[in-house]
């Protein structure tokens, strides 16, 4: 909703005899003058808004712009407006557009061909600074009386984020980066140039696929439908396995203006054209910024109403199309599904048959520590891309890792820039787990006091503060779009690495009836990280459903943050949704942030949401040691009982047993054993975690 900022403004000035006025503004009544007796002066008197009061401009006034439409008895100076475009940036917002104008440097462009040039216009192109008015004619169906209306003689300044470029960029104070550590991403230099040694790469193949086992990146030929690998951002070929339905791409050539139109859509609305026309009683809605118009619409994507609203991937995705040196595609076509027949289940069986087991298509982004970093004085980026395309009735399952690999390297600070985009089409179903496991592992015990240790070497704060993986920054924007009838997206998100730095956002469309999505996340946190996991689900056409559980768990002296949006447009009447997040805090030390929100434009909706925080239950502590487990085994139990229902979400092709040493399963076990809190709380209390 747009609220109305209603500006009373009056001003009392005298000139030569006779009559004057003063004015006032609302968004409804645009300008009125009201007649004052006036005390004779012979000098004329101006206000600090530039507003002057008389019978006409001064004719020795010859800078500023006259407005062109004038009340009687008063003259407004308008001012130029782009010379206040940077009026509001602070120092800290200065160094924020001169960090990502260092990413935008053009020694080296990505595959998209013209694509890239596309995005970097749009980048690169301020914003118009535009006065929002209000529709004349109120019998007009897009007239509203909620507009933003500025006074004629007020500065116009672009939304915040949007002093330099097109698109809103990272600010420590905007709302979707409240509780995130952005000075610290932008004191990192990630410009350094990617130096391509593929005969390197080449002699370790065999060293790579060890580590890669080890670390969760591999699945058999046998195992997998297809395999793409890529090492800092470029494809791996040795490693991979390509195919018909998953193939790497170096360009655009060949794709079908369909796919090329995919790529080049943005995050954040500002693609306004909807992926898919949404039917809305006897018209179809095709965009964004008009949906539930006239008078809860959120309008255009530069306004700082919507910019409040979004994200703030939008620059990245665009930073992501310029730079990619890869794409990872996947494209399912109709009807396609690669069932595993032996584990389908017996139809007859009294239980019924199974859920069918696909075989999944595995895409790795490794990174290593140099990162392939021309300038080790400098940090590196890497923008790894992936397009997932599932035609009509097609059952598909889709497995992205990202996982780090040791090349004997000095370690660079690193950025990874994601960007994944899904279209799933009339009656597809997609099952899609996102394992973010790079950055290393986190010190322990950094909730412990300095005081209990003697010397520096010993001490889990510095230790952690020494950590290289803390310059590191995890930044993935996955990007779904439900486009057809009665399709289905069910994704997992575990967020488990150690980069200093890790923000993953995912945002669902709905966009047809009968449309459902399901959304999972973990997200794990210790050491002196901070992880922010952002989720947007937009139920825009009728009769869709979600359901949306996410969990947290913080400790050692980390920070994490969860902010789910849910958004009903006027047009989802008989919605079904459902969102749950519950944050488990392991030390005094840990904070959390959990926002859940709910905006309903429609009437006809079911809706819920909640959150929880808490430390992990005394009193179930109490009975799992009072049969004889030691506390540290304890805690890890409640931890993993609390992790379990969502790591169960991922591809089982993936997952492992709980027996062994491969799998996610025993990787999840080990780094919670790694977070298990030491020593006693300074706090108890009776709360309930599992």
């Amino acid at each position: 909703m747009k609220f109305t900022s209603v500006t009373l403004a009056c001003f009392f000035f005298v000139e030569s005899s006779g009559v004057s006025a003063f004015t006032f503004s609302t968004p409804t009544q645009r300008q009125r003058s009201i007649p004052l007796p006036i005390v004779s002066s012979s000098r004329r008197t101006r206000s600090a808004l530039h507003v002057s009061i008389g019978l006409g401009p001064d004719p020795n006034e010859t800078s500023g712009k006259r407005s062109e439409t004038l009340v009687a008895g008063v003259d407004y100076e308008v001012p130029n407006h782009d010379d206040y475009r940077l009026s509001r940036r602070s120092k800290l917002d200065q160094t924020c557009d001169e960090w990502f104008a260092g990413l935008l440097d053009e020694t080296e462009d990505g595959v998209l061909g013209s694509l890239v040039t596309d995005a970097r216009t749009v980048l690169t192109t301020p914003v118009p600074l535009v006065n929002d008015l209000e529709n004349p004619d109120s019998s007009h169906d897009d007239w509203t009386p909620y507009v933003n209306t500025r006074l004629p003689w007020t500065p116009l300044v672009p939304a915040f984020g949007l002093e330099q470029f097109g698109l809103p960029v990272p600010r420590r104070n905007a709302e979707t980066w409240r509780h995130f550590d952005v000075a610290s991403m932008v004191a990192e230099s990630y410009s350094s140039a990617v130096k391509h040694d593929h005969e390197a790469k080449v002699d370790k193949i065999e060293l790579f696929r060890e580590q890669l086992a080890v670390a969760g990146g591999w699945l058999d030929d046998n195992a997998c439908e297809a395999r793409l690998v890529y090492i800092n951002g470029r494809f791996v070929p040795q490693l991979s396995k390509s195919n018909d339905v998953a193939r790497n791409l170096d360009s655009t050539d060949g794709l079908s203006k369909q796919s090329v139109q995919y790529l080049s859509r943005l995050t954040d609305g500002f693609t306004d054209e909807l992926a898919s026309p949404v039917p809305n009683n006897d018209i179809l809605e095709t965009s964004y910024a008009r949906l539930s118009r006239p008078n809860h619409n959120l309008g255009n994507a530069t306004t700082q109403l919507a910019v409040n609203s979004q994200q703030g991937t939008a620059c990245f995705a665009a930073l992501n199309t310029i730079k990619t040196g890869a794409v990872a595609y996947v494209h399912a076509p109709k009807g396609y599904n690669h069932i595993v027949a032996d584990e389908q289940g017996d139809e007859n069986d009294e239980e019924g048959p199974t859920r069918p087991n696909l075989k999944p298509v595995l895409i790795v982004n490794a990174v290593t520590k140099s990162g392939d970093a021309a300038d080790h004085a400098k940090g590196v980026a890497c923008h790894p891309r992936t397009l997932i395309v599932a035609e009509e009735s097609s059952l598909l399952s889709v497995v992205q890792s990202c996982v780090d690999l040791d090349d004997n390297s000095a370690h660079t600070p690193k950025l990874y820039n994601g960007y994944t985009q899904c279209f799933v089409h009339q009656k597809a179903n997609v099952t899609h787990s996102y394992l973010e496991e790079s950055g290393g592992i986190v010190t322990a015990g950094v909730e412990r006091s300095d005081d209990e240790f003697v010397a520096d070497e010993t001490k889990p704060r510095e230790i952690e503060s020494r950590r290289k993986d803390l310059r590191d920054t995890h930044l993935e924007a996955i990007d779904v779009h439900i486009m057809g009838a009665d399709a289905a997206y069910e994704g997992t998100i575990m967020s488990l690495g150690g980069s200093g730095r890790v923000r993953v956002a995912l945002s669902v469309a709905l966009l047809q009836p009968g449309a459902h999505a399901g959304v999972n996340g973990f997200s794990l946190a210790g050491g002196a990280q901070r992880v922010d996991i952002k989720t947007n689900i937009h139920h825009v056409a009728q009769g869709t459903t979600s359901r949306q559980v996410q969990k947290n768990m913080i400790g050692g002296r980390a920070t994490g943050a969860f902010r789910g949006r849910i958004r009903v447009e006027q047009s989802a009447q008989q919605t079904e949704s459902e969102q749950l997040s519950r944050t488990v805090l392991l030390s005094d030390k840990a904070r959390a942030w959990a926002v859940p929100s709910l905006e309903i434009i429609a009437d006809d909706v079911q809706c819920a949401h909640g959150a929880t925080v808490s430390d992990l239950s005394e009193e179930e502590l109490f009975y799992l040691r009072s049969r004889g487990m030691g506390q540290a085994m304890a805690r890890n139990l409640l931890m993993y009982a609390f992790s379990g229902d969502v790591s169960d979400c991922v591809d089982p092709a993936v997952l492992g047993g709980f027996d062994g040493n491969a799998g996610l399963r025993q990787r999840v076990i080990r780094r919670l054993e790694n977070l298990v809190p030491q020593g006693e709380r300074a706090i108890k209390g009776e709360f309930q975690s599992i």
